[in-house]
């Protein structure tokens, strides 16, 4: 990696006082542009994320952006000699490649979407997104009738999606333990179905906030559901005109309660969040009480604060937010607390092998993070912070940012490849730079 692409964190003091302004949840942002879109414009967001993927989703489903694609298509074809029904033939003909690049909400929710649409479509995304996996999404759709195909490699992306799906059953079961995605994927369109969706969670549900979250922002569009036990039902139903107002990102304030653990004194205010969020991360609030960070919920958002505590719990619990995974683990080798962390069965399947990525960058740090049946601990006996550190970010936003609160302890902290944090978080460096921090 050419060392432009690389940034280096640095800090003055290890004081903090400011206002944060994240941008919106990419998770809600995604769940409501493919609800617009399936709503045909009843539905109504505001407040969407700037996160990469957010833009790359609502580029691909902006309807302007469909139909100038297709009227220039039609004006090649409108030459003297033409006559209306060639053009027509070709367009039917021609198969679109779409590509959401390291988009992975992108091509969970983009499968499903493109089933219920007229036409044949290849959707594929960046080498690594071609290396995760997506079989199970797609044979649940099979099952349901839909014409997929496998266009390379079975059970990864690229994918041959021909619709609209001629609906074939209701009732269809889904392994719950390996990703919501596909699950949240399947709800998006289950008021679409002509046959609606009786969806059966087989084994332990993982990541079960992020359901809940799809759930709730459906019943708000004002399609109803039943979720009893293991089975969700919704039946074939319209949307109702709405507003879907997309709160900040409880994932990029994880950074910043990270942040404020490992310094002498913090305290940071983020308009926008509120204590009863749909986002499963909000969970970061009760994590990082233990690391002494309080959070008061007024004036339209949250002030956390830093205050003294031992750090004491022992076992952390990632099962409904993977995605603070990184950021606590990297927080408890940095203060050398030997902590257990379990739910961590998707890590793996993420942008990168994230288990695999936490213990090499770790281990510049002189901590080892041992894996043994999906059970991480931290051992820190050899815990040092040397002046200078480079840490490989694996084209994984959320590895750059989970370790740059390091700079606090390290006095040159050097991250690969800056722009990764686009996909979630574009502002990340920006922020820094307002709260103090030295970033070149």
């Amino acid at each position: 990696m050419d060392n432009c692409e690389n940034i280096c964190v640095s800090i003055l003091n290890n004081n903090f006082h400011c206002t944060v302004f994240l941008t919106g949840s990419k998770s809600e942002s995604n769940r409501a542009l493919i609800m617009e879109a399936l709503s045909e414009g009843k539905v109504e967001v505001k407040n969407l994320s700037e996160a990469a993927d957010t833009v790359t989703l609502s580029k691909i489903l902006n309807k302007e952006y469909q139909i100038s694609k297709h009227q220039t298509l039609n004006s090649q074809f409108k030459t003297k000699n033409s006559k209306p029904k060639t053009a027509t033939s070709q367009l039917s003909t021609k198969i679109s490649e779409i590509n959401v690049g390291p988009a992975g909400t992108a091509m969970r929710f983009l499968t499903a979407f493109f089933t219920l649409q007229t036409g044949e479509v290849i959707l594929t995304g960046s080498k690594r997104m071609q290396e995760r996996p997506i079989g199970i999404l797609v044979d649940a759709l099979i099952k349901l009738g839909a014409d997929i195909q496998f266009a390379a490699l079975n059970g990864f992306p690229p994918l041959k999606i021909k619709g609209p799906l001629l609906q074939k059953t209701s009732r269809i079961a889904v392994n719950g333990n390996i990703s919501s995605q596909y699950i949240s994927s399947l709800l998006l369109i289950a008021p679409k179905l002509p046959l609606g969706l009786e969806l059966e969670i087989e084994s332990k549900l993982t990541s079960t906030p992020y359901v809940e979250m799809t759930l709730s922002m459906l019943e708000k569009a004002g399609i109803r559901y039943d979720w009893t036990d293991k089975i969700i039902k919704i039946k074939k139903q319209e949307y109702r005109n709405s507003e879907i107002i997309v709160e900040p990102d409880w994932s990029a304030a994880s950074y910043w309660y990270a942040i404020a653990a490992l310094s002498d004194e913090a305290e940071f205010f983020l308009p926008g969040l509120n204590a009863y969020s749909l986002q499963g991360d909000s969970r970061i609030t009760e994590i990082m009480a233990n690391f002494g960070i309080s959070s008061q919920f007024k004036d339209g958002g949250v002030y956390l604060k830093k205050e003294p505590k031992k750090l004491e719990r022992l076992i952390f619990d990632f099962k409904d937010c993977p995605d603070l995974a990184q950021t606590v683990i990297v927080c408890c080798a940095a203060l050398g607390h030997n902590a257990t962390f379990t739910g961590l069965e998707t890590l793996k399947i993420k942008e990168t092998d994230r288990i695999n990525a936490l213990q090499t960058e770790l281990k510049k740090i002189g901590v080892k993070l041992h894996e043994k049946n999906l059970v991480c601990k931290l051992d820190c006996t050899g815990l040092n912070f040397p002046d200078k550190v480079f840490i490989a970010t694996y084209d994984d936003h959320r590895m750059a940012m989970a370790f740059t609160p390091l700079a606090l302890k390290i006095a040159q902290l050097e991250i690969e490849n800056y722009h990764v944090v686009n996909k979630s978080y574009p502002g990340f460096w920006n922020d820094l730079k307002t709260a103090g921090f030295m970033v070149n």
